[in-house]
């Protein structure tokens, strides 16, 4: 019986110190996502997705004492802050770059309205 009790603490630690690398992912992703490191920040989210489905896998695996759940539970809080910040950041970026498509839009809609009127500049140039 005491074999069973070591092996499901150590489920249980593993399934903890996964959350606590998750954890630890979101928080540099964060700093990533406020220093606008985006190329940076999707290479982390690669890794934060793998973690994600281990964390799945064990889920389904361990059972936690009330002690792992309390501990999941705030882990998964302090992940969820760092989520929060992350999604309003990447907000901000998708509406920065919507704005940056517009402008550019305009000005190719601009550069075919006109650019056929201007006709070319050097077709007028005698030949040498």
């Amino acid at each position: 019986m005491a074999a069973i009790d070591t092996a499901h603490a150590d489920n249980q630690q593993i399934l903890l110190e996964t959350y606590g690398e998750l954890l630890s992912r979101a928080a540099q992703m964060q700093s990533l996502a406020s220093t606008e490191q985006w190329p940076e920040l999707i290479e982390q989210r690669t890794h934060y997705v793998v973690l994600v489905d281990k964390l799945r896998e064990l889920d389904e695996r361990v059972e936690l004492d009330d002690a792992g759940k309390a501990q999941k539970a705030d882990l998964l809080e302090r992940i969820l802050e760092h989520d929060v910040e992350i999604r309003r950041r990447l907000v901000t970026r998708r509406d920065e770059l919507g704005k940056l498509i517009g402008v550019s839009r305009k000005q190719r809609d601009l550069h075919r309205a006109y650019a056929p009127q201007q006709g070319d500049p050097f077709q007028d140039e005698p030949a040498p």
